[in-house]
């Protein structure tokens, strides 16, 4: 069911037209009374009846605001100007605000990816955009997008893994915020589409691992990288060990046997990877 918007009378000009024909009302009353004139008494007070029940028609609608109208069960329309409105007495009124909300679902246990547990907890923010899906096509719109988000949320968060390997380029929950955030509004308004809600934002407010498990994954974050910066510094020991044995060749400064090469690489390996400065050794000897 899509939205039908419904014309509506501005208010004051109602109740002061209706006032009158209240006050024209009682005045035929009151003229019927005063000259005994009994077939006056009875129009004049039903009349005025009909003109207060006109009254009962009168709303007021908020700025952001919809008013949805149904006759005896069925859906008539949707009123969206605010200020005092005026429509058929019968009609029955239906407030839906279209101002942004947000909120931010609880902290969610779910398995990535990988079958690790994690925890998780997003915001999001959403508005109704047509009110008469909101009120016909489920039967609370507002429960509707809390359960559906955060259902949203674990079926997003166990598509990923919590965060990326050495070497690996698949998208990570950790890694890459813009991505899995784009991904999350998408299946949200998705599931909330059929219930005339539009989602503006919604971006992930918590990640961790769950605490069972956080100590055993912080250690292994730990140990990746300490391999890392090993790596690195390894790999430019090497460097720094090849520049100096061509530079040594080159320029004829010292001549070395094998074994005196083997030695020198040794020891620059030992000085340069590792975690304390080396004391150095004085050799008075020949490097005969």
């Amino acid at each position: 069911m899509q939205e039908v918007q419904k014309r509506s009378l501005p208010g004051i000009p109602v109740v002061i037209l209706l006032l009158l024909v209240i006050g024209g009302f009682l005045l035929l009353t009151a003229f019927g009374v005063a000259f005994n004139l009994m077939g006056f008494m009875p129009v004049g007070m039903l009349g005025a009846l009909l003109a207060a029940a006109c009254l009962i028609g009168l709303y007021t609608v908020e700025p952001n605001q919809s008013a949805v109208l149904s006759l005896f069960g069925k859906y008539v329309g949707t009123v969206k100007d605010s200020g005092l409105r005026w429509n058929n007495p019968f009609y029955s009124k239906k407030k839906i605000s279209l101002r942004v909300r947000n909120f931010e679902s609880g902290k969610l246990k779910v398995n990535d990816l990988e079958g690790s547990p994690i925890e998780i907890a997003a915001v999001i923010v959403w508005q109704v955009t047509d009110s008469a899906e909101a009120v016909y096509n489920v039967d609370d719109y507002e429960s509707f997008v809390y359960i559906q988000s955060e259902a949203a949320l674990r079926a997003m968060a166990s598509s990923y893994p919590y965060d990326q390997h050495e070497g690996d380029h698949q998208i990570a929950l950790r890694s890459h915020p813009h991505e899995i955030s784009r991904h999350l509004l998408e299946q949200i308004a998705e599931r909330l589409g059929t219930a005339g809600v539009s989602v503006v934002e919604a971006r992930i407010s918590h990640l961790a691992y769950a605490p069972e498990i956080a100590q055993a994954m912080l250690q292994r974050q730990q140990a990746n990288a300490i391999i890392a910066a090993r790596t690195r510094i390894v790999a430019g020991a090497v460097g720094m060990v090849e520049m100096a044995l061509s530079e040594l060749q080159k320029n004829g400064v010292v001549q070395l046997n094998e074994e005196r090469k083997a030695q020198m690489v040794s020891n620059l390996l030992v000085v340069l990877c590792g975690d304390r400065g080396a004391q150095p050794t004085l050799n008075t000897g020949s490097l005969d």
